[in-house]
């Protein structure tokens, strides 16, 4: 007569629900499966295997030492020179100025999409929502195509030469990397503002105050998130740089220059090399590209984890 009636009920179901605990009346319907289990064993493998297959095609490259190394300024393969660092260079700055324009582009067009009150304008934030989203399943050629005919002809006006440079590139690069950077910032904000909505439309703040005062300055991780896969979708494109960016194997002095990315460098030395010192190169020139994706990748997954490990739960005991 003690115990109350809901107690009792949840006891009798939780029994009947649930199997005996222990080794042999363990709970398993949440295990993967055997299936699962090999997939991923298998994807990781596979993942294994490529980076193996990679550096054991690109040492002996990296160990040739002169003019013929791939670590070397020139590419001239008439000359035995096959060096791959301006190449390098180019990838790195093409992919650093895509992301120095399209970042802050992100960033104020997510905001704009989460915090817009007016009325007489969310049909037109649906409309750029709806096209933000259309824009990441446009294929990369048709980009390349349009800034052929649209832009080359501004660049060449504008900066002089032939209009395939660096600038021409980098700014179809931020066409190709802001929807990403876009979705991802606004995946990441909009919860932190709904939380807050509440109690902060109450007191007075409009949408874009809370984004401005409160969900920014405690957004910097979601904020590095989005650069990171920009920055690495950005230098792993290949047909942006090919078709735009001219496919002179120099280091970049200004925005008009011409520049060879090492995406485009490795398309285009596959299409003409098989064997030799050239085609070897871009064992190195993969596994450059490999090491700048991983670091890109691990530098995110460190985020992820900062960010988990430093939840709500773990700033109230800390602040406790």
């Amino acid at each position: 007569m003690s115990k109350s009636r809901g107690p009792a009920v949840c006891q009798a179901g939780s029994a009947t629900a649930l199997p005996p605990a222990g080794p042999q009346g363990a709970d398993h319907t949440d295990s993967p499966g055997w299936v699962l289990r090999l997939s991923a064993w298998l994807a990781v493998l596979a993942v294994i295997l490529l980076f193996v297959m990679i550096l054991a095609a690109a040492l002996p490259a990296i160990q040739v030492s002169g003019p013929g190394s791939p670590l070397d300024w020139v590419w001239q393969p008439a000359q035995g020179r096959y060096g791959i660092l301006p190449m390098c260079v180019g990838s790195l700055a093409l992919a650093a100025l895509a992301l120095l324009l399209g970042w802050p582009l992100a960033v104020g067009l997510s905001c704009w999409l989460l915090t817009e009150e007016n009325s007489k304008f969310l049909p037109l934030v649906r409309f750029v929502h709806g096209l933000v989203r259309f824009m990441t399943t446009v294929p990369t050629v048709v980009y390349g195509f349009a800034a052929v005919f649209l832009l080359t002809p501004l660049a060449r006006t504008t900066l002089g030469g032939t209009g395939m440079c660096l600038a021409a590139a980098a700014l179809m690069l931020v066409l190709l990397v802001l929807p990403t950077m876009t979705l991802i910032l606004m995946a990441g904000l909009r919860p932190r503002l709904d939380r807050l909505c509440p109690w902060g439309l109450a007191l007075g703040f409009s949408r874009f105050d809370l984004m401005r005062l409160f969900v920014l300055p405690r957004s910097g991780r979601n904020l590095a998130s989005a650069a990171v896969l920009g920055f690495g979708r950005a230098v792993g494109d290949t047909l942006i740089p090919l078709m735009l960016a001219g496919n002179a194997t120099q280091v970049p002095g200004g925005l008009s220059e011409s520049m060879r990315s090492l995406t485009a460098h490795m398309a285009l030395v596959t299409a003409n090399e098989v064997g030799g010192a050239a085609y070897n190169s871009l064992f190195v020139a993969g596994l450059v590209l490999l090491a700048v994706n991983t670091a890109a990748s691990l530098a995110l997954r460190r985020l992820v984890r900062r960010e988990a490990s430093t939840g709500p739960g773990t700033k109230q005991a800390v602040t406790a």
